[in-house]
């Protein structure tokens, strides 16, 4: 009768670790803007080309005024000084699958106007809305040679919203 029991615990446990890194998987394909708005943000794209000037300004905003370091980490892993209170965990932009599955659209409406059930707030009103272009622009650095502008995920042009408009990565601040 033990090593029946044994057996189930076992089955128990790798179906609870299969289940569980589906969810995961899962998570980071989900889409953080509401369905009804999803179409609006798919749409945008930004207005700016790859220039040191821009980046620089990423990053800026990123490690200031947009307190991004704060959840996201320093490079970009989800692993700032706040994550680990955070549920859901923030966004990992070293992950492949981040930037495959949603556009840079996306990632603008999130910033603007916040991810509903999870801790991302909006920054509508705190940082401009090219501030937000210059942001995605860096943090797209983070994913290497796994993100769009190597060639992988959505496409980039020009745009813009509102009134007015795994280890396996480089280092953002790497000239394009």
């Amino acid at each position: 009768m033990r090593p029946q029991f044994v057996f189930g615990l076992l089955w128990f446990i790798s179906g609870g670790v299969v289940s569980f890194s589906g969810a995961a998987e899962q998570h980071m394909m989900e889409s953080r803007v509401p369905r009804d708005k999803l179409a609006e943000a798919k749409a945008l794209v930004s207005p700016f080309q790859d220039s040191p000037e821009i980046l620089a300004k990423g990053k800026a905003l990123y490690e200031g005024k947009g307190t991004c370091v704060n959840c996201h980490g320093q490079s970009g892993a989800g692993d700032g000084p706040v994550s680990a209170s955070l549920n859901p965990a923030p966004r990992n932009f070293r992950h492949h699958g981040f930037w495959r599955h949603r556009t840079e659209g996306e990632i603008f409406w999130v910033i603007k106007f916040g991810s509903p059930g999870t801790s991302m707030i909006g920054f509508e009103g705190v940082v401009t809305d090219e501030e937000i272009w210059a942001l995605i622009q860096y943090e797209q650095r983070f994913a290497g040679e796994h993100g769009p502008r190597s060639g992988m995920g959505p496409r980039r042009g020009k745009g813009g919203m509102g009134p007015g408009g795994d280890g396996c990565c480089t280092d953002p601040d790497s000239k394009p």
